[in-house]
C-alpha cells in the first residue's frame, strides 16, 4: 500500500511517477505542493521563486485573489452547460475580450493548441469561401523555429525534429520560412494563402525578438496579398511584454488572434481565437466546437482576467519591472552570459556553454531557490509573474550572477 500524498516526499512521488506517467516531459526534480504570487514550496516546505510562471499561464502569479475569487463564486453556482444550451457568463467574457484586443468576435476554446487548431480551421474556411481559393488548395505560411503546440497538424509545420520524428504522415497545406525575414514572406505569400500565422516573438525558440519594422512589413504584405494575419500571441500576450499584445509595439492589428495560457489565471485552462467579423463569420453551426469551450466557470475567470488587464497596471509593472530585468542582465554580459533578448518581463539568456547546458543551469538555479527552464542548448527562459517585486528580480539576477559565478 502507498503512503497519502502528503506523507510521501520529494523523491517518493518523483519515483512512483515514473511507471505510471507518460514520459512526454522532463520536469525539473522539484515537487510543489504550494505557491502564492511569485512563491511556490515543495512538499518538503522549501521555497522557491517562480521565475518561469508556467510559460507565461500565471502572468497574475499564482493564487491571485481576484481571480480566486471569481473561480469560487462561479463553483457554488454553475461550471458547464456544454454549447447546447447558453450560459449566463459567456456573453461578458466575449464582449470584454473583443472590446479588449480591438476585435470583433471570440471563439472560446480550451488550450492554446486548441486555439491555433481552430485559427487554422477559421482561416482555411475564408480562403474558400472568401478569397475564393479552390476547394482543397488553400495553404498558411508559417516561420521557421515556431512554437505553436504539438497536436498532429501543428508539428507537421514545426522545424523541431524531437516534435515531429515518429509522428508522420504529415498535415499538408503549410510553407515555412525563415523568421523575421520579410523577403523569403513575400516569395512564398500567393494566390492560394490563406492566412500567414507568426508568433510576434518566437517564445520556445528563445525568446526571439524580430527586427523593428518586421510585424508592420507582415500586416502590409498580407493586406496587400490579400491574405490573413494569424498573431499567436498564446505566450506573449495578455500583458508579458509590456502591452496587452506584442504586436501593439508596432501598432499592428492582425485579422485573427490566438490567446491561451494567461486567459486562464493559471486557474483552468482558457484559450480563444478572435477575429475580424467578417472572418469569423464564415463559421456555421456544426463546423467546429468544444464541450467545455465556453463553459461558465472559463468565462467567470476569463472576464476576471480581463478586467486586471483593462487597468493597465500589468502592462505598466511589465515594463517598468522589465528595466530592471535587462539591466540586471546587461550586467551579466562577458560573466557567464553571451547574450540576451528580452521584452517586458521575458528574456531569453544564452550562458556560456562552457558553464553548462540550459538544463544543468536551470539545476543549479533552482538548488538556489530560483525555478527557470531551458529551451535550447545553453539557452535559459526567464518569465517571473507580473506581481514579482524589483526585489525578487533584483535576487534572482543575484543568484544567476552566483551560479555563474560557481560554474566558472
Amino acid at each position: 500500500m502507498t503512503a497519502p500524498a502528503h506523507a510521501r516526499t520529494s523523491a517518493d512521488l518523483i519515483r512512483a511517477e515514473e511507471p505510471v506517467l507518460a514520459h512526454n516531459y522532463h520536469p525539473l526534480p522539484v515537487v510543489v505542493a504550494r505557491a502564492e504570487g511569485a512563491w511556490v514550496e515543495d512538499v518538503e516546505g522549501r521555497r522557491y521563486l517562480d521565475m518561469l510562471a508556467g510559460y507565461s499561464a500565471l502572468n497574475f502569479g499564482h493564487r491571485h485573489p481576484a481571480l480566486i475569487q471569481a473561480a469560487h463564486d462561479q463553483l457554488d453556482r454553475l461550471t458547464l452547460t456544454s454549447r447546447a444550451f447558453h450560459n449566463d457568463r459567456l456573453a461578458e467574457f466575449a464582449e470584454r475580450l473583443a472590446a479588449l484586443t480591438g476585435l470583433d468576435m471570440v471563439l472560446p476554446m480550451n488550450t492554446g493548441a486548441e486555439a491555433v487548431e481552430s485559427g487554422i480551421k477559421v482561416a482555411r474556411k475564408w480562403a474558400y469561401d472568401v478569397k475564393g481559393v479552390p476547394d482543397g488548395q488553400a495553404t498558411i505560411v508559417v516561420a521557421a523555429d515556431n512554437f505553436h503546440g504539438r497536436t498532429t497538424t501543428i508539428v507537421s509545420f514545426s522545424t523541431d525534429e524531437s516534435a515531429r520524428a515518429g509522428f508522420g504522415p504529415f498535415t499538408p497545406g503549410f510553407k515555412i520560412v525563415p523568421y523575421n525575414d520579410l523577403a523569403a514572406l513575400e516569395e512564398a505569400v500567393d494566390e492560394t494563402t490563406a492566412a500567414v500565422l507568426i508568433e510576434p516573438i518566437q517564445g520556445e525558440a528563445g525568446v526571439i525578438i524580430p527586427d523593428a519594422g518586421y510585424l508592420t512589413g507582415v500586416r502590409e504584405l498580407t493586406r496587400r496579398k490579400g491574405c490573413l494575419f494569424i498573431a499567436d500571441e498564446i505566450q506573449s500576450g495578455l500583458g508579458r511584454t509590456g502591452r496587452t499584445l506584442a504586436v501593439e509595439h508596432e501598432s499592428v492589428v492582425p485579422d485573427v488572434l490566438l490567446l491561451g495560457k494567461a486567459l486562464g489565471g493559471g486557474i483552468v485552462p482558457v484559450s480563444a481565437v478572435v477575429a475580424r467579423r467578417e472572418v469569423m463569420g464564415v463559421l456555421g453551426p456544426g463546423e467546429h466546437g468544444s464541450t467545455f469551450g465556453g463553459n461558465p466557470l472559463a468565462a467567470a475567470v476569463g472576464t476576471a482576467v480581463v478586467e486586471l488587464l483593462e487597468t493597465g497596471e500589468f502592462q505598466r509593472r511589465a515594463d517598468e519591472l522589465g528595466l530592471v530585468l535587462r539591466e540586471g542582465l546587461e550586467a551579466l554580459r562577458g560573466h557567464g552570459v553571451t547574450g540576451f533578448r528580452a521584452r517586458g518581463l521575458w528574456a531569453g539568456v544564452d550562458v556560456d556553454p562552457a558553464l553548462g547546458t540550459g538544463r544543468e543551469i536551470s539545476e543549479r538555479l533552482m538548488r538556489e531557490g530560483i525555478l527557470v527552464k531551458d529551451t535550447h542548448g545553453s539557452t535559459i527562459r526567464l518569465a517571473p509573474p507580473l506581481t514579482v517585486t524589483a526585489d525578487e528580480l533584483r535576487s534572482a539576477l543575484g543568484t544567476l550572477e552566483k551560479v555563474l559565478g560557481q560554474a566558472g
